[in-house]
């Protein structure tokens, strides 16, 4: 199972660069779906903010997971 960019189909990595509404975030992890429903998470860093990670959707960057084993 791979987490891939809609537009590109490029694989998202951990450290990777993505851009939510203007604002630059490092991609630190994420967890694939347990269930068929899910959607997995995507865990992001803030640039140049210490101590906070973001959980979110991966639809919030434009990203979709390919070859689920769970459906």
């Amino acid at each position: 199972m791979k987490l891939v960019h809609d537009k590109s189909s490029i694989e998202v990595r951990s450290g990777d660069v993505v851009h939510i509404n203007n604002v630059s975030y490092h991609v630190v992890g994420f967890d694939k779906p347990h269930k068929p429903s899910s959607t997995g998470k995507v865990y992001l860093n803030r640039i140049g903010e210490r101590g906070v990670t973001y959980q979110y959707y991966p639809s919030v960057i434009n990203a979709t997971w390919i070859e689920r084993e769970d459906r």
